[in-house]
């Protein structure tokens, strides 16, 4: 019985904060299309020369920097110390998504290292009880389920601040670029800023939630693992 209430728990939490984030798929997919800012962004350096230039105003140039253009999202590798731009040159958000990505770099070092170790113990973990609960020779259901959710809330913790960090100092970050390179008109910066905000305005609340979301599944899929199995 504890395992059907855990289960519906988590159904409610779902849909309760995606209509108080007030989610939508659609308007997060067309959330960084504007053909006129993205012909502003056209007159700025490549990715990787506007990486460059992030880290050497961050005063952290030791960072390899490498682009993808197979890859939908750009990232952070802090075990290799290495950002991975993904397919985002001809889009005006590469000037604010680069910055994201080089603010990472700059972040405490303990915390972006534990992240990684303990992302990849926890996605492991997961695994291993779903695995065991299939094959029936999981004991103490509860007991790894309650340790499973302990973990999810060190996850979300460190998850979220170093994202949330991020987020928000690369708006800035990105504004003092565009002013540096003098490249486009006050105006043109202002419009590109306010397309940042946009994206800013609807892209934090949705990471969050995401990362909720994606908890919130795995617990929904343990519990009805735990009463059929």
């Amino acid at each position: 019985m504890e395992f059907i209430i855990i289960g519906i728990v988590s159904l409610i939490s779902i849909f309760l904060l995606k209509y108080i984030f007030e989610y939508n798929i659609k308007q997060i997919k067309n959330i960084g299309e504007d053909q006129d800012l993205d012909n502003l962004a056209k007159a700025y350096p490549s990715n990787i020369e506007m990486c460059k230039d992030y880290l050497s105003k961050l005063k952290n140039e030791t960072v390899k920097i490498e682009e993808n253009q197979g890859a939908q999202a750009s990232l952070y590798i802090a075990i290799t110390n290495k950002i991975l731009i993904a397919n985002v040159k001809n889009s005006y958000t590469r000037i604010q998504t680069i910055a994201h990505e080089c603010l990472h770099s700059i972040q405490n070092r303990k915390l972006l290292i534990f992240n990684f170790i303990f992302s990849n113990i926890y996605l492991l973990y997961y695994i291993l009880i779903c695995v065991l609960l299939i094959f029936k020779i999981l004991p103490l259901k509860m007991m790894f389920l309650a340790i499973f959710l302990i973990l999810s809330m060190i996850y979300y913790t460190i998850r979220i601040f170093l994202e949330n960090d991020a987020m928000i100092k690369a708006r800035y970050l990105a504004k003092e670029y565009l002013e540096e390179k003098k490249i486009s008109s006050p105006d043109e910066i202002k419009k590109l800023v306010a397309g940042f905000d946009k994206i800013n305005a609807i892209g934090i609340k949705c990471i969050n939630y995401n990362f909720f979301l994606e908890i919130m599944i795995k617990t929904f899929i343990l519990t009805i693992l735990c009463i059929l199995c």
